[in-house]
């Protein structure tokens, strides 16, 4: 029998395709679902979750630790700077009233303390300008310029008076408008922004890091679910890398705990013992020199004006206001450090003396007696003025400045290297977190060799 015949393949019919390699992704894909690819995938899943808490540990450390140099440095000077210039500047306007009322008899110390005024101020507005890096602030030229003008009119004013001309007092009048109407809002306005820059860079330099804690705790907890799952696959109760991982990442926590805390600390207490204080005690001095360049120029008046008057009663009523209302005299002890607070003790007597003799003076001019009234206001070298037991309590008020700006430095002394420090730590400990994590997985993957 026959067999049967077997068809043949046709001419040029195609063979199967050969097997296509595995690409990579599905390689990795392969390799990841193996045990050693697991471990390997959780090693580095670990290490850049550890690494990533130091690194945003380290900006915000960073961070915080320039707005602390900042509050250290620039904006807490500039600040009692910008305090400084209205202070000198409202002084030297009541120092030129006085100069102006004695005349002839006017002693040296009085023209030096109206000079040195205007040349403290001059150079504090320089180092403002230099601490805010040259930037050419308007308000700082425009207050350079006033300055001098102010300083000139001044000046008019004395010569006039030497020659016997009564136009001497409306030019000194007029400079005081110039002084109160223009110098001094702008130098308040100075003022008042270094002061908003002081508390941003305080609440920057004592914010709470909350996405480098909140990353650190999550960074431990995959830490130790890790090590928990390899007790419950292997029966071992330590992974040495890993708990290595673990305690450096718990020491960075703590250290980034224990700084913020410090940090914070020191900032209330530069802030209660310091700023705070600080600020109630310069207004309360600004409005003294107000009321006290009132009462002289109420005396360059001669009457002819009761605004001045108007002036010494609605900031001497600021003054009396109670003591638990910021800007009043007897209420500047409570929040005070113990050493300034004896001093504004001593300063609110002599400031009720002031009060007294310039009762007494006031009632002697309301009674045309003008001389009487001048003699118990200003007098050169008069020990029982009015103007004597002002100097009296300015003096304890600088000295009580002083106190509190020593307090203010002494606390945040050294803010920014401790938070720098902090940075440090945070960015080696982390480091040293993922290095470990890494070399306890790798032990792990070597028994599968």
């Amino acid at each position: 029998m026959t067999a049967p015949a077997v068809p043949q393949a046709r001419a040029g019919a195609l063979a199967p395709p050969p097997a296509r390699e595995p690409g990579p992704v599905a390689r990795l894909r392969r390799s990841a679902a193996t045990p050693p690819g697991r471990l390997r995938a959780a090693g580095a899943v670990l290490a850049a979750l550890v690494l990533l808490f130091g690194a945003v540990a380290v900006w915000q450390s960073v961070h915080r630790s320039r707005a602390a140099g900042q509050v250290v440095s620039a904006s807490g000077p500039l600040s009692q700077d910008a305090a400084e210039i209205y202070l000198r500047l409202a002084d030297a306007d009541a120092t030129a009233a006085a100069g102006f009322l004695l005349a002839v008899d006017e002693p040296a110390t009085v023209r030096g303390h109206y000079q040195d005024d205007l040349s403290t101020a001059a150079e504090r507005l320089a180092e403002a300008a230099g601490r805010s890096g040259g930037t050419g602030d308007p308000k700082l030229t425009e207050l350079n310029q006033q300055l001098s003008r102010y300083a000139g009119l001044v000046e008019t004013a004395r010569a006039l008076d030497r020659q016997g001309l009564p136009l001497g007092g409306a030019y000194l009048r007029y400079a005081s408008e110039l002084m109160q109407g223009t110098v001094l809002p702008k130098a308040q306005s100075l003022a008042e922004d270094e002061s908003a820059r002081l508390d941003s860079d305080y609440r920057a330099a004592g914010a709470t890091p909350w996405a480098a804690l909140a990353l650190g705790v999550l960074a431990l907890a995959a830490l130790a679910r890790y090590q928990v799952l390899l007790f419950r696959r292997t029966n071992r109760v330590f992974n040495p890398g890993l708990l290595g991982g673990s305690l450096a990442v718990l020491a960075a926590l703590g250290w980034l705990l224990a700084g913020t805390m410090t940090a914070g600390d020191d900032l209330a207490r530069g802030r209660t013992y310091g700023t705070r204080p600080l600020r109630e005690l310069d207004q309360v001095r600004i409005a003294a020199l107000k009321a006290h360049t009132a009462e002289n120029l109420d005396l360059v008046a001669r009457g002819a004006s009761d605004k001045y008057t108007k002036q010494w009663a609605d900031l001497v009523a600021t003054l009396d206001q109670d003591p638990r209302t910021v800007g009043s005299v007897s209420g500047l002890q409570a929040g005070a450090p113990p050493d300034a607070a004896n001093l504004l003790t001593d300063a609110a007597s002599a400031y009720q003396q002031w009060q007294d003799r310039h009762k007494d003076a006031a009632a002697q001019n309301s009674a045309g007696n003008y001389e009487a009234a001048l003699q118990r206001t200003l007098t050169a070298g008069g020990p029982d003025t009015a103007d004597a037991a002002f100097q009296d309590a300015g003096r304890k008020w600088k000295d009580a400045a002083k106190v509190e700006q020593d307090a203010f430095a002494k606390a945040t002394a050294g803010l920014d290297g401790m938070l720098t420090g902090q940075a440090v730590a945070a960015g080696v400990l982390s480091v040293l977190g993922a290095a470990a994590a890494l070399r306890g997985i790798g032990r792990r993957l070597a028994e599968y060799r």
